[in-house]
């Protein structure tokens, strides 16, 4: 097999700010495309949000982002480079999903086999499986309807909108229930059962949003995992960030690492490098996968600024709590759910309020159950998430004190067990550390929320409109945050690059 040298090189030299997966992924794809890359990172490692941790008493960790989602993502990346995707990174379907409690004692597993959920849900809840079913087509039918467009596509320039596929997109529109609320279109769809519509509810969280603000498009989310699957990579998230890193060097890539950049340089009008505290480089191409604020902010401070883009309401944050627990819960498995009481009162919290429910969600990954090494022998290693606002100035180390006190009681109330005394090593990550470590904007996860029907078309693009050389990639640009998007943006920047070229 052939492989580009350095000599045979002939496209633009390129400079990527940040080594998240999206900066990863689009330094693969252009490397690919013949550019030499070199990526630029603030951090002492790669992966972004998807880093990990190890705790005393051999605990690991994924630090960040733990569900995975259309691996053939991740495949592409390996085939465009004339890889066997199986001979770096290798996955698995999980099955179950994930494990719900509600906060009446009910729980409801999910299974893969979309039949087999609903009469899961049949038998717990009480709701019919051919009601269920129906839910989960009508969220396969938006996604196909959908996906070329929204996902695939820059949504900011004028050929997307020329294609026979996106004209049919937006003739669907009225039908993808633009005009209402996820929550709104769950109701209807399940008028009987509050607990249904709530589980329903929560893959607003999936980008951030509100499902009480956010549009019913997104009931589209309950696709990816109950329609294509969830998926666990060996070894953890980590090992996606490590294989594609792996891919990269092996393509030419050039990684430097503790290497923050201070500005990105321009030369009338163009973008021509930028400078870091140990140089400066020259480069035609610089793709930004730090958070668009900061890229603006800080690195841009001459140029005029998008402002009513950079205005845009910010997505939730995440309050993590990583603790080695000192014994096994069989009734627990990979991915763990305990709901609130009160759903409305919750997001009210987080984005009316800017604090954290009292009683909130908790979300349990346990990575441990599929790659045992992660814990010690008969111990499991939690990720314990809560949802919450992103950092304003309020008092973090209160919120955290009240808030693992309230998921302790929660979790153990649920399993019938303190779970407290079973804590042997922790580590804390609230959204102003997740602001520090990846320079995302007040720590928001995924850039500015989904909140309202044309959030889509108001996110930034993946380039500068007056700056050309410009890119963007990552969670805070279009089409939005988490693994699967920020792949897709990587794929829109490669793509903008070979029509600019």
């Amino acid at each position: 097999m052939h492989t580009t040298s350095h000599n045979e090189r002939l496209g633009a030299s390129a400079l990527i700010i940040g080594a998240g997966i999206a900066g990863i992924a689009t330094a693969v794809r252009l490397a690919a495309a013949g550019h030499p890359v070199t990526v630029l990172e603030a951090q002492e490692s790669f992966g972004g949000k998807m880093h990990q941790l190890t705790l005393p008493g051999g605990y690991r960790f994924d630090g960040g982002p733990s569900l995975f989602t259309l691996p053939h993502l991740v495949d592409e990346l390996f085939r465009l480079a004339g890889r066997n995707p199986h001979d770096y990174f290798r996955y698995e379907r999980l099955d179950p999903i994930t494990h719900y409690f509600f906060a009446d004692g009910a729980c409801v597993t999910a299974w893969a086999d979309e039949d087999k959920f609903a009469q899961e849900v049949e038998t717990k809840l009480g709701t019919p499986a051919a009601e269920v079913r129906q839910f989960l087509a009508q969220s396969g039918k938006s996604y196909r309807a959908t996906e070329g467009t929204f996902l695939h596509k820059s949504l900011h320039k004028a050929g997307t909108y020329l294609s026979p596929e996106v004209l049919k997109a937006v003739a669907a529109l009225p039908q993808l229930g633009l005009l209402s609320t996820m929550h709104q279109h769950h109701a209807r769809a399940f008028p009987k059962d509050p607990r249904l519509v709530q589980l329903f509810d929560r893959f607003a969280t999936y980008n951030g949003s509100d499902p009480y603000q956010a549009p019913a498009t997104l009931s589209l989310i309950p696709h990816l995992e109950h329609g294509i699957g969830a998926y666990y990579p060996e070894g953890g998230i980590y090992a996606i960030a490590e294989s594609l890193v792996r891919l990269a060097e092996e393509l030419g890539v050039q990684f430097r690492y503790n290497e923050p950049v201070e500005e990105i340089l321009v030369t009338n009008g163009r973008v021509t490098g930028v400078r870091t505290a140990q140089s400066q480089y020259s480069a035609e191409l610089v793709v930004s996968n730090m958070d668009v604020v900061p890229t603006y902010r800080k690195l841009l401070p001459t140029q005029p600024a998008p402002e009513r883009t950079l205005g845009q309401p910010r997505s939730s944050s995440a309050l993590i709590f990583y603790w080695g627990v000192g014994t096994e819960f069989p009734e627990l498995g990979v991915h763990n759910i305990f709901f609130s009481q009160d759903y409305k009162q919750e997001f009210d919290a987080i984005f009316q309020q800017k604090t954290i429910s009292p009683d909130p969600t908790v979300y349990v990954n346990i990575t441990s159950k599929k790659t045992p090494t992660d814990a010690p022998a008969g111990h499991e290693n939690w990720f314990v998430m809560v949802n919450v606002p992103h950092d304003q100035g309020q008092d973090w180390s209160a919120l955290v004190d009240q808030t693992r006190a309230a998921v302790l009681a929660k979790v153990s109330r649920a399993l019938g067990q303190e779970v407290g005394p079973l804590i042997r090593a922790e580590h804390v990550w609230d959204p102003p550390g997740i602001a520090r470590r990846t320079s995302s904007f007040g720590g928001a996860l995924y850039g500015s929320s989904s909140n309202n029907m044309l959030a889509a078309f108001l996110r930034h693009p993946n380039f500068a409109r007056q700056l050309p050389g410009l890119y963007f990639c990552g969670g805070s640009v279009h089409p939005g945050g988490g693994i699967p998007l920020c792949l897709l943006s990587a794929r829109i920047v490669a793509d903008l690059v070979a029509q600019a070229n």
